[in-house]
């Protein structure tokens, strides 16, 4: 069985997070709902059928993708896994 190594984002300084931060703060919150934390359960139990492991968090942001129909764009090759099982729609940078 593959296990997705969890890796936390890193940013080179604190006055970069602080603009990085202050930029997305521009984007409204989406509103979850108790079926996307469902949906993304059900994804991870496919996932982890087929062998691919990853975070609840992961599962979330590919549940709320899916029912919204939203393009992920991403560089982290968990979601290349995940995109082989669950149907994301991925744009890399």
């Amino acid at each position: 069985m593959r296990h997705a190594r969890v890796r936390a984002p890193r940013v080179a300084s604190n006055a970069l997070f602080e603009s990085l931060r202050d930029e997305l703060r521009t984007f409204p919150d989406e509103v979850l709902a108790p079926s996307d934390y469902e949906q993304a359960a059900q994804l991870c139990n496919e996932c982890r059928r087929r062998g691919v492991a990853g975070s609840g968090v992961d599962f979330l942001i590919c549940s709320v993708a899916v029912v919204r129909g939203w393009q992920m764009f991403t560089s982290d090759a968990d979601f290349r896994a995940f995109s082989k099982i669950v149907p994301i729609q991925l744009r890399a940078f």
